[in-house]
């Protein structure tokens, strides 16, 4: 595999076949092709909103024992709750959740992502399932603040 290949894959969690053909329709243009592989992982992600999403995960984020977050990210098996693209995704929302304090998910989803700006919180669960294959669902959170 070449690096530009290489890159490409880790950095957008794609598979090889995916970067491959991102390459090919970009002209070798790495930053077309990674926008490519954006655009075709928001596709898919638009297709699996509708399916059900019967596990997940509670995830807890405390700050500096002041701010405590309880996060429940849902998706479509215990495989995908066990991957760590997923506990990474709910381990980012909840620390972002402490930071941001949005009012409803959909508030949360809205927002830029506290770590990355140029992209927000929908943006980062479209990638996820991108990535896993499945759909995902912020279903809810609480915030408590001393």
């Amino acid at each position: 595999m070449t690096d530009v290949l290489v890159k490409l894959r880790e950095e957008t969690g794609a598979g090889v076949m995916d970067c491959k053909k991102a390459l090919d329709d970009a002209g070798g243009d790495y930053e077309k092709a990674r926008a490519l592989i954006f655009e075709r992982g928001a596709a898919k992600a638009t297709k699996r909103q509708e399916r059900k999403t019967g596990a997940g995960t509670l995830e807890t984020y405390v700050h500096n024992g002041r701010i405590g977050v309880l996060l429940e990210v849902r998706c479509e098996t215990d495989f995908v709750a066990k991957n760590e693209t997923f506990k990474a995704l709910a381990h980012d929302i909840a620390m972002h959740i402490a930071s941001m304090d949005p009012a409803t998910v959909q508030d949360l989803l809205a927002q830029p992502f506290v770590r990355d700006d140029s992209v927000t919180v929908q943006d980062l669960v479209t990638q996820a399932i991108a990535k896993t294959g499945e759909n995902i669902k912020i279903e809810r959170f609480c915030r408590y603040e001393i």
